[in-house]
């Protein structure tokens, strides 16, 4: 029998894809929480902002800062992370190719974020609203302080029914303090608000499944496959969703669709809703605020714990150092029980850090199960792993504590699926 397209949820099972029935109440429910969203984060990409010469599409900028000044009307609190920066810095340059090298990639973000800026408030500013430009690193959201410092910002922009126009300070970011591109800043973003709502417009309209139309509708694995279909609604992102994720770079973006779904998994982690949607239909916005069934809706409840505070904090805006390796045991100890991290427990070590860093978590097949901060350096974790605790001045010749991470300094992560990339 054909299965509504509402209804259709990818899922691996012995690394296949399939249909599942029964997502329907849950999509059902989650777009009417996103019809019911008070503040939401929007990230726009460079593809919905520039024509296919690479000049700014003013129309596009017209129809998106008119949808954001509706829902600003309706008493919803709205951010917006913009791309376009550095394409906007070319077009001002004459430069008709994207520079390789950092400097001159940095030159033109200096460029363009005046330019983009200077467009946006004449915009904003014929319907009223008052704008406040913010500009982030990762080091601004690793950082403790900082961290709550450009949260309390956002929030007495927000207060003030100010709109933010947030990018990344590519002007003075380097590889270490970057956030990879613009999908993962509104994630961190929306995580720092809280917001209940991240819509991501880009060039396609949400996630597109390849499907055999035998009679059954039921989706294909491979991406030789032509024909897609538009999944509708995911409840989390897993490894069969990222691989079969398309969606080509272009000259002046650096984020494609597999990139999107991490970011939108980041966020849903955190508690908030996301979609992904094809930002150059003039009112995607108002369709997806208002509940529509329109491109990727990605996301049920929070990972518990997870949804607000230092806990967060720790779980997906900290970089991990490094890497310990815990046994079975010791992964049920942290999962299930909420202990401490025992060096009884550990079997192995990676990297080299300090007392105080931050590291990932892992099980034997290498899935992050938590992240925490250590109170031994990557040295003395070798030495006393899987020794008790009563040997760890014998073994070092002192002892500060008994555990190497405690469970207050901890993030589980059990919820999620799959392997975290590796620092």
């Amino acid at each position: 029998m054909v299965v509504a397209q509402a209804n259709v949820q990818i899922a691996s099972v012995d690394n296949r894809l399939w249909l599942a029935s029964g997502v329907m109440d849950g999509a059902a429910r989650a777009r009417a929480r996103c019809g019911a969203a008070r503040r939401i984060v929007i990230k726009v990409g460079t593809r919905v902002l520039v024509q296919a010469n690479g000049r700014p599409d003013e129309r596009r900028f017209a129809a998106l800062v008119a949808q954001i000044a509706s829902l600003h009307q309706e008493g919803r609190e709205v951010l917006l992370v913009s791309s376009g920066a550095i394409g906007a810095g070319l077009e001002a340059l004459g430069l008709k190719t994207r520079p390789k090298l950092l400097p001159e990639l940095q030159m033109a973000a200096a460029v363009g974020q005046g330019e983009l800026m200077q467009r946006y408030s004449r915009l904003f500013r014929r319907r009223g609203i008052h704008l406040g430009q913010v500009l982030l690193t990762h080091e601004d959201l690793q950082e403790r302080q900082r961290h709550l410092n450009a949260r309390n910002t956002l929030q007495r922009l927000l207060a003030h029914r100010i709109v933010p126009v947030i990018n990344e300070n590519d002007a003075v970011a380097v590889e270490e303090i970057t956030f990879g591109d613009n999908d993962q800043l509104a994630a961190l973003v929306a995580m720092l608000v809280d917001a209940e709502l991240l819509v991501l417009l880009t060039s396609t309209n949400g996630l597109r499944a390849p499907f055999v139309s035998g009679g059954d509708g039921a989706l294909a694995s491979s991406k030789k496959t032509r024909r897609t279909r538009r999944v509708p609604y995911l409840p989390r992102v897993g490894e069969a969703e990222l691989s079969i994720a398309v969606g080509k770079q272009s000259v002046l973006s650096s984020g494609g669709m597999a990139s999107k779904l991490k970011a939108a998994q980041r966020a849903a982690d955190a508690g908030s809703l996301v979609v992904i949607a094809d930002g150059r239909k003039p009112d995607a916005l108002t369709r997806v605020a208002c509940g529509e069934d329109l491109g990727t809706l990605i996301g049920g409840a929070p990972a518990a714990g997870l949804d607000r505070g230092r806990k967060r904090w720790l779980a997906f805006f900290k970089r991990s150092r490094g890497a310990i390796t815990i046994d079975d045991g010791a992964v049920r100890a942290l999962t299930e029980q909420g202990k401490s991290l025992l060096p009884a427990g550990i079997s192995g070590v990676r990297g080299s850090f300090g007392r105080g860093a931050l590291v990932a978590i892992e099980d034997r097949k290498g899935h992050v199960v938590a992240q925490g901060l250590v109170d031994y350096g990557s040295e003395q974790i070798a030495k006393i792993q899987g020794r008790r605790s009563s040997e760890i001045a014998g073994l070092l010749g002192r002892k500060d504590y008994d555990h190497v991470i405690h469970r207050d300094n901890m993030a589980v992560l059990q919820q999620r699926s799959g392997k975290r990339s590796r620092s």
